[in-house]
C-alpha cells in the first residue's frame, strides 16, 4: 500500500461559523493522481484550503505531509507550504514584477539565497511548461493561458511534494484548458508528485482512474446523484 501522503478523518470543514462539509474522510497514497469534482458551491474549494492550511480543521483529524492539521499554528504553516504547489483559478500573480521575479519570489520565501542557483532553476522550470522565452514579460502582457502556465510554474519551482490545483482550468477557453491539463498530467508524471484536480470539467474527470465528489456536503461515491456518470454526455458541472 502507498504511503498516505494526504489524509483527512471524519472533517469537519467551516467558512467561518458555517459548516460546509461534514465527515470528510479522504486517503490519498504517495504518486496518486486524484481528481474532486463537483458542482459549484459543494465545497471543493473548501476542502483545498483546509489541506493548504488556509482554513483551519476545528473537528475531525487530517495530516499532509507529516503536518497535523488540527495543530498548525503560524510557526509550523511556512514549513508545510514549502511542501506544497498550489495552483489558483485567478491566477494571483504579482503584478508589479516579471515573470522571473513571480518565481523569484517564491524560492527567496523557501529559503534560496544564491542568485545563480535560483536563475538557473527559474529557467528550468520554464522550459517545461513552455515558456522559455518569456521570463521578462509582465503578467499582463500574457495570454490567460500562459498566465496559468506561469502558476503551475510557480508551483513546481521550490520542488514540492504534493500538487494542489483549485480549477486551473476555469477561466480558459477549451482548448486551452485541455493544454494546461495535459500539461498537469505530465509534469504529475515527471515530478513523481502527489496531485489533487479539483474541477467541474466532466471531459477531465473521466480520464483518470481515481474520481472523488464533492455533493449534499460531503463525499459521495461514483460522480454523485445530480451528475451523469462516466461515459455519459461531456459537459461541465
Amino acid at each position: 500500500m502507498a504511503e498516505q501522503i494526504v489524509e483527512l478523518r471524519n472533517a469537519n470543514i467551516y467558512q467561518g461559523e458555517s459548516l460546509i462539509l461534514q465527515e470528510v474522510s479522504i486517503a490519498v497514497g504517495r504518486g496518486e493522481f486524484v481528481y474532486l469534482v463537483g458542482k459549484t458551491g459543494t465545497g471543493k474549494s473548501s476542502l483545498l484550503k483546509t489541506l493548504y492550511g488556509d482554513l483551519t480543521l476545528r473537528e475531525g483529524e487530517g495530516t499532509v505531509v507529516g503536518y497535523n492539521l488540527k495543530s498548525l499554528d503560524w510557526k509550523k504553516l511556512p514549513y508545510l507550504r514549502r511542501n506544497l504547489g498550489v495552483v489558483f483559478q485567478e491566477f494571483q500573480l504579482l503584478t508589479d514584477r516579471n515573470v522571473n521575479g513571480n518565481l523569484k519570489f517564491v524560492l527567496k520565501a523557501t529559503g534560496w539565497k544564491d542568485e545563480r542557483l535560483m536563475d538557473e532553476k527559474i529557467a528550468d522550470v520554464l522550459d517545461k511548461v513552455g515558456l522559455k522565452t518569456k521570463g521578462f514579460k509582465m503578467p499582463f502582457e500574457l495570454s490567460g493561458g500562459e498566465q496559468q502556465r506561469v502558476v503551475l510554474a510557480r508551483a513546481l519551482v521550490a520542488k514540492p511534494s504534493v500538487l494542489l490545483a483549485d480549477e486551473p482550468t476555469g477561466n480558459l477557453d477549451f482548448r486551452t484548458g485541455e493544454m494546461i491539463f495535459e500539461l498537469l498530467s505530465e509534469l504529475h508524471r515527471s515530478h513523481n508528485l502527489t496531485s489533487i484536480f479539483c474541477t467541474h470539467n466532466l471531459a477531465f474527470a473521466r480520464r483518470c482512474s481515481r474520481v472523488l465528489c464533492m455533493d449534499k456536503g460531503g463525499l459521495v461515491p461514483g460522480l454523485g446523484e445530480d451528475i451523469p456518470q462516466p461515459g455519459g454526455s461531456p459537459g461541465y458541472l
